[in-house]
């Protein structure tokens, strides 16, 4: 997912921003079987089945720049970390994680989001304080990430753009927000799940499956037919299957000290 819709929205061309990358193709037959990604952040994308392991060390020679962090099918990414000479490398984060998906024709919508007691929409302005305080929060639970400005300026940029690509959805009780749905990759048949989050006071009361089937009935609408993620949130895998999604295999993501 990334590595589609990252090319889509700037091109294959590198330039020093956000969503670019460096590319590398494998080929058999004069056919595209395999890509791996050096993006602009020092992340390794990678969905090449054979020969990852020359194909990421050609993409970071041709990038010429630091790796830190690589994501992507879970062998995939053991196998290129060791042709990198990375395996020994300090990681904050080395999560094998449950790689999930849904065809959206079969959504299940919570009976709270069909009846009313609880909503799903899009962020408002005066919500934005609140949603960085939460997406801040999501970093350093789910990430690793430090309490840091560098962080909180981080995930502020990510949740800014989210909101600006018509990405991130809360879930309204009471007049309250008090859970985040949002997509961090998208195309016009598929979207990707990312940054979900609800703050522990609000946690077990089932508002997560809430913003996340808002979020996708919004995306069906849409247009797109498919939805995926990964995680290795136990409590959030069981709201996620509650919402009809199904194991499809494992997730490697490794993030470099």
């Amino acid at each position: 997912m990334f590595l589609r819709a990252n090319s889509q929205r700037v091109g294959l061309v590198y330039q020093p921003a956000t969503l670019h990358a460096t590319y590398a193709g494998a080929f058999k037959n004069g056919r595209l079987c395999g890509v791996v990604a050096h993006a602009w952040n020092g992340m390794v994308l990678l969905q090449c089945p054979e020969d990852v392991e020359e194909i990421a060390c050609a993409c970071v020679r041709l990038s010429d720049r630091r790796v830190s962090g690589l994501t992507g099918p879970l062998s995939q990414v053991q196998r290129a970390r060791v042709a990198l000479g990375l395996e020994h490398a300090p990681a904050r984060m080395e999560d094998d994680e449950w790689l999930y998906g849904l065809d959206l024709a079969d959504l299940i919508v919570p009976a709270a989001l069909t009846d009313g007691s609880v909503l799903c929409r899009y962020p408002l302005p005066e919500d934005r304080d609140t949603l960085c305080r939460w997406r801040t929060a999501y970093d350093i639970e789910a990430l690793g990430s430090p309490d840091s400005d560098e962080t909180r300026k981080r995930a502020a940029a990510v949740l800014d753009g989210q909101i600006a690509q018509e990405h991130a959805w809360v879930a309204v009780h009471d007049g309250r927000i008090v859970s985040l749905s949002a997509f961090n990759a998208g195309l016009p048949d598929i979207v990707q799940l990312g940054g979900i989050y609800t703050p522990p006071e609000y946690r077990g009361r089932g508002y997560a499956k809430v913003s996340v089937a808002g979020s996708l009935v919004a995306a069906r609408e849409r247009g797109a037919t498919r939805a995926v993620l990964f995680t290795d949130n136990p409590s959030a895998a069981r709201s996620y299957e509650g919402v009809g999604f199904r194991r499809l295999g494992d997730y490697g993501l490794v993030l470099l000290e």
